[in-house]
């Protein structure tokens, strides 16, 4: 099971892991035949492949090409109208799926909650940009949420005036102009390449998603990486032939490290002294470095945040603050998802409110998911939503094992 951890300073920053029982990989991309259409539901159940995976797909998430090229974004009429049973259509996931045991297996009065979302708004991501062959300009991320960083950005969108369908990440405000043309070209010649593979009767993965290196690196992109250690000659391969095409000053960082036993699970992690960072995750707390905690609980609806302090003296707004910071990378590193609730230490002011969204803004501006902070509500709790590409943390990893 590959699993790879960004590490800033030896503090875990960053986790991600590719488990065995991983039945839809995030990003994967299909060419998949329409089963049934849900009127009721306004979507439609897709087979992935001909081993019976299934896939749903929202009326939202249809695009469909015109013969006249134009791109007819879906949820204008009813599905039933632009698809029809046994029709073949390209789809990317847009979530993950794990295998499921036989007693809440797959069906499809499961649907969502079981089913990967898919889209035929097919992306490809690079380390700077991200190409949507559907989409007929190009435009800033929207999880960028820094004024100054979106400000320099628009300014690289002249570098593709001649290329349409790129979006640009946050760390291409810093990137030469070369290497984002370089990159550019890169993916459209993936996808003309791609695009052969959509024929044929036969529903099949044509690409598969990436992997728990590839994300990572990716995620990192706006982050000085040192090193990327590996301990096998696998594991190097893989990290190298990535970064050939979308990273080459980072070939010569890519390390091989000689550990007590490099066959062993997580001999590295090991070595690197992390584990216990990792096995913390598994349980409701969270410590902050003033003496505080957090408590973070997750029910069928919602994810709660409780913060406490510690004996130390500061501020409310001094510890939430701090509080805040923690919280952004709680939830990066547990995956956590949906509607979160943070119950912060209670503020005097809407000054002080308004500081602490404030920081919370920039506490998130490396997280590699969509999030969405809503302010205060009257009871004083503030409300987040966080989209994830994978599942939660404690569903793709046995803590407990470790």
């Amino acid at each position: 099971m590959p699993w790879v951890a960004a590490l800033d300073n030896g503090r875990l920053s960053g986790l991600e892991i590719d488990p065995p029982n991983e039945r839809v990989r995030w990003g994967a991309i299909y060419w998949a035949r329409v089963a049934r259409i849900d009127k009721s539901l306004d979507a439609a159940f897709i087979e992935l492949d001909e081993s019976g995976t299934m896939g749903f797909l929202n009326n939202a998430d249809v695009y469909i090409t015109r013969e006249d090229g134009r791109i007819v974004k879906g949820g204008r009429e009813a599905i039933g109208t632009v698809l029809h049973p046994g029709q073949m259509i390209p789809v990317q996931a847009k979530s993950a799926c794990l295998t499921q045991g036989p007693e809440d297996g797959n069906t499809e009065d499961k649907m969502e909650s079981k089913l990967p979302r898919m889209s035929m708004n097919i992306t490809l991501p690079g380390r700077f940009l991200i190409y949507a062959p559907k989409m007929t300009t190009n435009r800033i991320s929207q999880r960028i949420r820094d004024k100054q960083t979106r400000k320099q950005l628009v300014k690289m969108l002249d570098v593709l005036e001649m290329m349409d369908g790129f979006i640009l990440r946050a760390a291409a405000a810093h990137t030469q102009t070369d290497i984002l043309i370089r990159e550019a070209k890169i993916l459209r010649e993936m996808w003309l390449r791609l695009s052969d593979f959509f024929e044929g009767e036969a529903p099949a993965l044509i690409m598969e998603g990436p992997g728990a290196l590839e994300r990572s690196v990716s995620d990192q992109a706006m982050n000085r990486i040192e090193n990327i250690d590996v301990t096998t000659m696998d594991d190097f391969s893989k990290a190298e032939e990535w970064c050939e095409i979308f990273a080459p000053d980072l070939v010569t960082k890519i390390r091989a490290v000689k550990t007590n036993d490099n066959t062993a699970d997580l001999s590295l992690f090991d070595f690197r002294d992390v584990l216990d960072q990792i096995r913390a995750l598994a349980g409701p707390v969270a410590l902050l470095p003033s003496g505080g905690n957090l408590i973070i609980e997750k029910t069928a609806a919602l994810t709660a945040v409780d913060v406490n302090r510690g004996k130390d003296k500061s501020p409310n707004i001094a510890v939430n603050i701090e509080a805040g910071h923690e919280i952004a990378r709680q939830l990066r590193l547990r995956n956590l998802g949906g509607t979160i609730m943070i119950d912060f230490l209670k503020l005097k002011s809407k000054k002080d409110e308004g500081r602490l969204i404030a920081e919370m803004e920039r506490a998130f501006n490396n997280d590699p998911c969509t999030v969405s902070i809503y302010g205060m509500t009257s009871l004083g709790l503030m409300e987040i939503s966080r989209s994830r590409r994978t599942p939660p943390l404690i569903d793709r990893l046995p803590l407990a094992e470790l």
